[in-house]
């Protein structure tokens, strides 16, 4: 059996869509025909070899997804043929079963524990949780990165409280996300701060209160202007480490909580001036919005059948499978909030 695939054969360059060869399961692993996958800033930083050398060259792409289960390998238990699953490169229960390897040509193609960027794919069990029937597949496509660490971020990380005063720095795909978290949460006044107006127009249109402009303000100073001791809480999505230092210094002494969630580029390091630490303030790192599969994702997915969480925000029609490299441009080019790449008619 082959499946279509998107893959990074060269970083610096547009992904290759090829037909991969799908090797028989291992124990612990399941094949899944994928319906949606979304596009995020990780794949970003792999495709332009911004994360450093990259040994596993060639390899799939992508870690959040949507699809139908087709197959289970040996000792499967927690998914059965034919449910409707969401595909994370967050850890779940399950059998945690090394990548696979698709051939190609003769060629040996490296996949993670989960790859989204293909018509079907070979998936470790604790990378799947089961998809609520409650929520459509191109919804719960983006429960598996977007909303579990934005709005984890949020609700987990920061555990920001009804009346805490938030600023998120960065508003693109996750940062957005995190100011539809601060919402749900009950935050009052919350400030988002990016480059782009457009962006900044979805955040106030998510429900931001104040929107700062970081081409025409100095973030810190408008920030101050209006909360003169500091924020309660800073979420950094920019993946800028000069922005992750001023997210620290944006919070309030004696217990501002500064959450870091944007990756930065290789070799990229923060300075920290140790007397933030001293007067009381906290940094915090989160993996995944600190969510936890089987815990959090039908808590989030309950919030969108709800419609306490929506998507209306997010108005871009699917990308083509092969119009992946596209959809990575735009999203570099800050063209879209989050793509999200449609595998089946």
């Amino acid at each position: 059996m082959k499946t279509v695939a998107a893959i990074l054969v060269e970083t610096g360059r547009p992904l290759a869509i090829e037909d991969l060869e799908i090797p028989k399961l291992a124990p612990g692993q399941v094949l899944v025909e994928m319906a949606y996958s979304g596009v995020c800033h990780t794949q970003l930083l792999e495709c332009n070899g911004y994360r450093g050398a990259d040994p596993f060259l060639p390899h799939c792409l992508g870690h959040e997804g949507s699809g139908t289960v087709l197959e289970v390998g040996a000792g499967v238990r927690k998914v059965k043929v034919g449910q409707r699953v969401i595909l994370s490169w967050i850890k779940g229960t399950g059998a945690d079963v090394p990548g696979t390897v698709y051939e190609w040509n003769g060629h040996k193609v490296n996949a993670g524990g989960v790859t989204t960027f293909s018509q079907y794919t070979v998936v470790s069990e604790n990378r799947l949780t089961i998809l609520p029937d409650t929520i459509g597949l191109s919804d719960g496509a983006f429960l598996g990165c977007a909303v579990p660490t934005g709005v984890g971020a949020v609700l987990n990380t920061a555990t920001l409280r009804p009346g805490n005063s938030l600023a998120v720095f960065g508003v693109g795909g996750v940062g957005s996300f995190a100011v539809a978290g601060a919402c749900l949460s009950g935050a009052y006044p919350i400030v988002a701060i990016d480059l782009r107006k457009e962006r900044l127009k979805t955040a106030e249109r998510i429900g931001a209160t104040h929107c700062i402009d970081a081409t025409e303000h100095n973030s810190l100073e408008e920030i101050h202007k209006i909360f003169p001791r500091g924020v309660d809480v800073a979420i950094e999505c920019s993946g800028q480490t000069t922005v992750m230092e001023m997210a620290l210094s944006a919070v309030r002494s004696q217990g501002g909580i500064a959450v870091i969630v944007g990756n930065a580029k290789h070799g990229r390091n923060m300075k920290i001036n140790p007397k933030e630490l001293n007067s009381g303030k906290q940094l915090r790192g989160t993996w995944g919005g600190d969510s936890i599969p089987d815990r959090d994702f039908e808590r989030y997915a309950r919030l969108i059948a709800s419609r306490s969480l929506t998507f209306d925000w997010l108005q871009d029609e699917p990308y083509s499978l092969l119009n992946v490299n596209q959809a990575i441009s735009d999203l570099e080019q800050g063209k879209t909030l989050r793509p999200l790449l449609k595998m089946v008619a």
